[in-house]
């Protein structure tokens, strides 16, 4: 059915390739103007729609550059706001975005703002920051980040990719080449070499990609408490998984790891939840009859719980939000961040 679909929507992805590849051009050829600036502008991005990592990508930098003044800025996908705003005290996920909100409450030391013309938004922040890191702007020409981080999906890598509305492709993959460094994402534990070779033979030499994995955390509690191990779960454990990200996959893989009763509620990426779907899993909760149970998200997801009217349904449930962090494999790690550093130092005011 799947192959029939593509079959069908296959001219559209032709005649919506032809018009990013027109609208590229216009931009190298400097038709179109690419605004550049007098600070460090690192891009996180994909060529995919969703799900590659960006957002523990974005956290792994702010460790990596920690001495800097940084500034994270965002679209603020699935905001109820527009413009430009910085995130404050007063903010929360609906008015500047999940993950915006995620990063504001992880990293106070660092400045968070959204808006949708990202050279506006730098425009505003240039003067007081160091260093300036795009939260998936790769798509977004009309500023030219000295160096882009593009993420692809290790299990995507391996199987045949069409752009859209065929697949999930947001331009032609030669694209990639626009980019400084090529990362994939979310790779097993235990990489075969073979599988490794394939994956790289995807691209140019001078495009050699790192490899990551995904870490996984202690549980969070949501609403206040103390962290629980995920090797106290036992097998017996019912966990009642609520998420909004575009491929949760990986995750439930980790959590089989654990317990083999898992109940997913499955929402599309940055779903805003109602209260009708809330109530909906606080019932299957309560009716469940084994003793050991909880209730899983993601922390993306665990910034929109927040809202009044879910969060006073949740507020006495054992909910935690399970943290990740992406680890660079030990033969990449070096020269993947040294080649961040050496291009975040080369500007005058970083020396």
């Amino acid at each position: 059915m799947i192959n029939i679909l593509r079959l069908l929507l296959f001219p559209f992805a032709l005649l919506y390739g032809l018009v990013v590849i027109i609208r590229n051009k216009f931009y190298d050829w400097g038709f179109f103007k690419s605004q550049v600036f007098d600070l460090p502008v690192i891009c996180v991005g994909n060529l995919v729609v969703g799900g590659s990592g960006k957002t523990p990508v974005t956290e792994y930098l702010v460790n990596l550059l920690g001495g800097y003044k940084i500034v994270i800025l965002s679209r603020g996908y699935g905001r109820e706001t527009k413009g430009f705003l910085l995130a404050d005290e007063n903010a929360t996920a609906q008015s500047i975005g999940d993950e915006p909100m995620q990063y504001y409450k992880k990293f106070p030391e660092v400045t968070v703002a959204v808006c949708e013309d990202r050279v506006k938004g730098i425009q505003q922040l240039k003067a007081t920051h160091d260093l300036v890191i795009l939260d998936d702007a790769f798509q977004h020409r009309s500023v030219k980040p000295g160096f882009n981080i593009l993420l692809f999906e290790y299990g995507k890598l391996l199987k045949s990719q069409f752009l859209l509305p065929a697949g999930n492709l947001r331009e032609p993959f030669k694209g990639y080449q626009r980019a400084q460094a090529v990362l994939v994402t979310k790779v097993p534990a235990k990489l075969q070499v073979q599988d490794k070779l394939s994956v790289e033979q995807q691209f140019s030499a001078a495009w050699k990609p790192a490899f990551s994995v995904l870490k996984y955390g202690d549980l969070c509690p949501v609403f206040g408490g103390e962290k629980l191990p995920l090797s106290q779960i036992s097998k017996d454990t019912t966990l009642f998984l609520l998420t909004g990200i575009a491929n949760p996959e990986p995750l439930i893989a980790h959590l089989k790891n654990y317990s083999s009763n898992i109940v997913h509620y499955d929402h599309p990426d940055h779903h805003q939840f109602n209260a009708t779907e809330i109530n909906k899993l606080v019932k299957a909760f309560e009716q469940e009859k084994t003793k050991e149970k909880i209730i899983i998200t993601t922390e993306k997801d665990s910034q929109r719980l927040n809202a009044v009217g879910i969060k006073e349904i949740l507020l006495d449930l054992p909910l935690f939000f399970l943290p990740i962090k992406i680890d660079i494999l030990e033969e990449d790690k070096l020269i993947f961040e040294k080649n961040i550093i050496n291009y975040v130092s080369s500007y005058t005011r970083n020396r």
